[in-house]
């Protein structure tokens, strides 16, 4: 208890929500990714147990040194993120590992690592923003003066993340829109930057059809089969599972079917762990619908329930740390941050319950994955950065001149 609270500092229902989402990760990774060790590993599951456990103790390790940093020196950093970023996610776009049809990879030379360069500019962008929302609050309703200097890095970004990954520009650029409402920009503005992105994307998908030889989007098919197959997910149609070879079946319907399987069987009390069998038949058991194989194996009351009030009590939790701070930069930082990672989480969740079509979102420190799970316990620990502030007694506590 002495070290608790001597070095965990902040908010200690953030720190026992990642506690919690941690052990459900290590446990449903494990069970799921039995298929991966058959495949690869020659049946040996506790590699990526193994695997799965350092990259949660590094999430962990991150989450815990950053919120142990001043949470004004991250704003610093930001500007010095976004110039950074914004090269990579170029040098991604062109030059990317493609992996799924796909280029968000970018492979460190000489070594066999690769990160998802959009994890890093989607934390350094709403940052930046909530810092430029904070600096600009007199004059934010000036388009030229307060949201001008916003919207520049937000389309930067999101326009370059947009090509290989739809789904992360979108929720990146919904992010930004909400902290530019939290921080009064005007409606009008926001309205009009809304009305520019929806017509942007409209001509260039225009331009790639028009075009098709020198305006290319890779993904673009794939966006438009996906909401297709959604649309008509309803409609009377013959499922074909597990027939002969010749039969072609459509992957992403065919993870929909089987997640429903996986769940279906679950049921309330679910099947215990490593039990649902289904895991063995959905190809992304492990991640994009690792939430479905959570209820499957621990039901719906100690599965998806508790899984969905972890990140509600999560985004609560940063209401309350916005509303008790004191700083305009805090306040933004906090709920942009918090928001990012909630939303997420739910639109994985509604992708894994048919709600929304298939969109590869993992569930934050839950799904398998390296950068994903590191940016996320960045993410929880400027937001405990934040809140280890608003104790009056702590020693840390920073004014806000300090950004």
């Amino acid at each position: 208890m002495t070290f608790i609270q001597r070095y965990m500092k902040g908010d200690r229902v953030i720190w026992i929500i990642a506690i919690i989402i941690s052990v459900y990760s290590l446990l449903a990774v494990y069970s799921s990714a039995g298929q991966l060790a058959f495949r690869y590993k020659g049946g040996n599951t506790e590699y990526y147990l193994i695997q799965r456990f350092i990259m949660l103790g590094l999430g962990i390790g991150l989450m815990f040194v950053a919120h142990r940093v001043k949470y004004t020196i991250f704003s610093k950093l930001s500007v010095i993120g976004l110039l950074v970023s914004i090269p990579l996610l170029l040098v991604t776009l062109l030059m990317g590992s493609n992996i799924n049809d796909a280029s968000r990879w970018l492979t460190i030379p000489g070594v066999p690592i690769s990160f998802q360069t959009s994890d890093l500019a989607k934390i350094v962008l709403l940052i930046y923003v909530a810092r430029t929302l904070a600096k600009k609050q007199e004059v934010i309703k000036d388009f030229k003066e307060g949201f001008l200097p916003i919207i520049i890095p937000v389309i930067l970004v999101c326009g370059l993340i947009l090509p290989a990954n739809f789904s992360t520009a979108a929720l990146l650029f919904t992010n930004c829109l909400v902290l530019m409402f939290i921080g009064r920009c005007s409606l009008k503005h926001i309205g009009a930057l809304i009305g520019i992105a929806i017509g942007g994307f409209a001509l260039l998908i225009l331009l790639s059809y028009a075009f098709p030889n020198h305006l290319k989007l890779q993904r673009l098919e794939t966006w438009k089969a996906r909401i297709e197959k959604f649309v008509g997910s309803n409609e009377p149609k013959e499922t074909a599972v597990n027939t002969s070879k010749n039969f072609v079946i459509d992957e992403d319907q065919y993870q929909v079917e089987y997640a429903k399987m996986a769940m279906a069987k679950g049921g309330v009390f679910g099947t215990g762990p490593a039990n649902n069998l289904t895991k063995y038949s959905l190809p992304q058991s492990y991640s994009d619908f690792i939430f479905a194989m959570i209820i499957g194996e621990y039901g719906f009351i100690l599965g998806g329930l508790v899984i969905l009030l972890a990140y509600l009590i999560l985004i609560y939790r940063a209401i309350r740390i916005a509303q008790k701070s004191e700083f305009a930069f805090a306040t933004f930082l906090a709920l942009g941050l918090c928001f990012s990672l909630v939303l997420q989480a739910l639109v994985n969740m509604c992708v894994a319950v048919n709600i929304l079509p298939v969109t590869g979102q993992p569930l934050p420190m839950v799904s398998m994955g390296g950068t994903s799970t590191l940016f996320t316990g960045l993410t929880l620990g400027i937001i405990l950065s934040v809140s280890r502030t608003l104790n009056k007694n702590d020693e840390s506590a920073i004014t806000e001149s300090d950004h």
